[in-house]
């Protein structure tokens, strides 16, 4: 088994008595490779059916730290904690269909009603099953993206790197969960709201700006024990938050997983974009 070690950056840093920031997915104590942990878990999602299970009326938190980098071209709102809906047996929930092919607004994005209720229970979902796909509507457009960056291909950054590293990512949260996925139970997601930015366009490679936020937490129970990890990275597209970095910005091609921790942990650092 090969060896790899998490890659260094601003995003990679320890959060309190939890260990490095961004640790690659892990197995038995002993850190994993790319193929090792795509077989390993292409086996066990092998004929799984989607399952809605393990979703217990999670609640979305926004927190509001003491200190701020906002720059908003928008009133700054404050969203409240509020349910999340009980996914359908079907599968994912829409967070906003078609919305990559419109234009971008710079309507702050809020951490409640059914977009964001959406994206946390599609997060959940993939993570849980095993299943990437599941949280596809989760996952910033590859349209709004084409629209954003002002790069060569942007498409295809957005499949070879962004998408990518997503699915690694999803996995390595899987990993996290073992042995007893069954047992985990969302509780709730952590956003910080005094940390979300507006991101105008020249910055980042940008043609068309954005809000962004680093760091929210997903707080799951499992077995009477509070647990969390983070999602590296948060943006926004037409007033709809979604995720575009899972486990981390700055990293290896593996998997990741950001910041786990036993409690709540801490949202944040703020920065990037």
């Amino acid at each position: 088994m090969t060896s790899v070690r998490a890659g260094t950056g601003p995003r990679n840093r320890p959060a309190a008595g939890t260990g490095p920031r961004n640790w690659p997915a892990a197995a038995n104590g002993a850190v994993t490779s790319v193929a090792a942990i795509s077989a390993a878990l292409a086996l066990a999602a092998c004929g799984s059916a989607a399952s809605t299970a393990g979703l217990a009326t999670p609640q979305i938190s926004s927190i509001a730290p003491s200190a701020s980098q906002s720059a908003t071209p928008s009133p700054t709102l404050t969203p409240t904690a509020t349910p999340t809906p009980t996914p359908t047996a079907s599968g994912p929930l829409a967070v906003a269909p078609g919305a990559g092919s419109l234009p971008q607004t710079n309507r702050r994005p809020r951490t409640s009603g059914p977009a964001f209720h959406a994206l946390v229970t599609d997060l959940w979902l993939a993570v849980r099953a095993d299943r990437p796909s599941d949280a596809r509507p989760a996952f910033f457009p590859v349209g709004a993206y084409k629209q954003v960056k002002a790069i060569y291909d942007p498409a295809s950054d957005w499949r070879y790197r962004l998408w990518l590293d997503f699915t690694l990512d999803v996995r390595a949260a899987h990993a996290l969960l073992r042995p007893d996925v069954k047992a985990a139970r969302l509780i709730r997601v952590i956003v910080p709201s005094a940390e979300v930015v507006w991101v105008g366009p020249d910055a980042c490679y940008n043609r068309v700006g954005y809000w962004h936020v680093a760091g929210p937490r997903v707080v799951y129970r499992q077995h009477g024990q509070v647990r969390s990890f983070g999602i590296a990275s948060l943006i926004s597209w037409r007033g709809v938050w979604y995720v575009v970095h899972f486990g981390g910005i700055v990293r290896p091609a593996v998997g990741m997983v950001d910041s786990p921790a036993t409690g709540p942990g801490y949202p944040g650092p703020p920065g990037g974009c």
